[in-house]
């Protein structure tokens, strides 16, 4: 059996940000082995999960629409005979796949997710214009991709609970005996429409429409994992073909809130950004790349938050200013720090680098979600709620973040003092406020909420992620703890939601 990263800390003594860096030391092997992941057995089945507040989606007008065969009727009968006769020969291929997407709906596509931001987390060559099959999963981006996704999941699993306890329609092996349950079948849950299924086309068109050019591998994806609920038993056929639909209705939905969230407006003006003679100002941010290209998204201000009011009310106050002893103090911090950089500061900011490659900053946090959302067992509908608001909140506080940082136009460090030898590479944007450490508030924050027995563990993680920007010389402290703050106060919005969506 799979032990989660929290067990694995607890035996060996450790922290669960340890165990997290010593994967990553481990990813260096030429083979990686890792056990897989049990069957997600919920505690509870949430059955009110119908009654709980979507954030774009009406359910109802939704799932009125909706209605199961007859469970007396041919059509059904032979439904589960086509069960029986795939289960008498299943291939180890398949027997695979059920095992694969039996570990949970939400937290797989969360995961395909992951991978896809650190596949497309690589800047385009300087110069080359926008390609749409190409995008860039810098950060922001990936907030906004991990925020989309599950709220997708969300809003679909809601409309689909509605139909489940409206019908309540029994699974395939309680209507025949003759059916195998190859995996654990959730006890008690109504099988129509396949909650598995519905996530899983919801989950696949959003993220055809963020990354086109994975579409046809993403479609690939979620067939086999309709499949694999057939041959599980979980399901019949029409059972996954309705929840099928729901998921393409709710996804449409949700894209087209997409295309209305000013995401598209948050590369600015290329003829201004990509002018070198625009950021000769010493007391201004300018990028440091070289050939020169324009700061990152310096309109992410601007795009639609999920829970907050308008961003700019809630801009933090101005860093210090050069001429006082505050910023001259924090710039000496760093310029100590970084001809006295110990071994473990080297590895917390190593471990919370987060940069090219990675699932970013954002989907470091959706891993730590995924490991307690599993040790809590929650179910699909309330995983997806966790996902939800937690995404949401980091996403604003993206926003709100990068508004700052376009605002006031704070230089970075080793911008300020050459002589500064930075630890981790230099994001291509203004410095005040840190966007890990208002990611890490923002999550710390809404898991706090969630899993109050948690709250010191990752809040501390939240501090210690903001402490690695610090180490890494690529923030000043200011930078960091405003950040965290921010975080904190932006999530607060997502939790009051969380309070009032119905949820027990």
């Amino acid at each position: 059996m799979r032990t989660t990263l929290r067990q694995r800390a607890a035996a060996a003594g450790l922290g669960l940000v340890a165990v997290f860096g010593m994967g990553l030391l481990a990813s260096c092997d030429k083979i990686i082995t890792e056990p897989p992941i049990p069957t997600l057995t919920p505690t509870s089945n949430d059955v009110s999960g119908g009654a709980w507040k979507t954030y774009i989606v009406n359910a109802d007008s939704i799932v009125g629409m909706m209605a199961p065969l007859d469970s007396t009727s041919d059509t059904y009968k032979a439904e589960l005979n086509d069960i029986k006769q795939l289960q008498s020969a299943l291939t180890p291929e398949q027997t695979a796949d059920i095992q694969y997407w039996s570990a949970g709906a939400v937290l797989r596509w969360n995961e395909i997710s992951r991978k896809l931001v650190v596949k497309y987390n690589v800047a385009p060559i300087v110069g080359t214009p926008p390609n749409p099959k190409v995008p860039f999963a810098h950060p922001p981006f990936a907030s906004r991709a991990y925020a989309l996704l599950s709220v997708a999941q969300y809003d679909a699993l809601v409309c689909a609970w509605q139909a489940k306890f409206k019908y309540g329609r029994r699974a395939p092996f309680q209507a025949d005996a003759g059916i195998k349950q190859i995996v654990p079948i959730v006890k008690d849950l109504p099988s129509y429409p396949s909650e598995h299924a519905v996530v899983a086309r919801a989950s696949a068109e959003v993220l055809k429409y963020l990354f086109p050019g994975d579409s046809a591998q993403l479609e690939q994806q979620a067939m086999k994992h309709l499949d694999s609920r057939v041959w599980a038993g979980a399901n019949v056929r029409s059972e996954i073909l309705a929840a099928d639909s729901l998921g393409k209705i709710v996804a449409a939905q949700i894209i087209a809130y997409a295309k209305t969230d000013n995401a598209n407006k948050a590369g600015g003006t290329a003829s201004y950004w990509t002018n070198a003679t625009n950021f000769t100002d010493p007391k201004k941010w300018t990028s440091l790349e070289l050939p020169f290209r324009g700061g990152m998204t310096p309109e992410w201000g601007n795009v639609k938050p999920w829970n907050t009011p308008p961003i700019a009310t809630l801009r933090p106050g101005p860093p210090p200013d050069f001429a006082t002893v505050e910023f001259d103090a924090s710039l000496k911090e760093l310029s100590n720090m970084s001809d006295n950089r110990t071994r473990e500061q080297w590895r917390i900011t190593d471990f919370w680098a987060d940069g090219a490659g990675t699932e970013t900053p954002p989907g470091h946090w959706n891993i730590i979600a995924e490991d307690i959302i599993r040790k809590y067992a929650q179910s699909e509908i309330r995983a997806a709620r966790t996902m939800a608001l937690m995404n949401t909140a980091i996403m604003d506080g993206g926003i709100q973040c990068w508004d700052a940082k376009y605002f006031y136009m704070l230089p970075r460090p080793s911008q300020m003092d050459p002589n500064i030898k930075t630890a981790t590479g230099i994001p291509n944007f203004p410095a005040y406020t840190s966007g890990h450490s208002t990611f890490s508030g923002a999550a710390a924050t809404v898991l706090s909420y969630i899993f109050p027995n948690e709250k010191t563990v990752v809040e501390n993680m939240a501090i210690e992620a903001a402490m690695s920007r610090l180490y890494g010389c690529i923030h000043y402290r200011f930078d960091n703890d405003t950040g965290v703050a921010y975080g904190n106060k932006v999530a607060e919005f997502a939790v009051a939601r969380g309070r009032a969506d119905g949820s027990p």
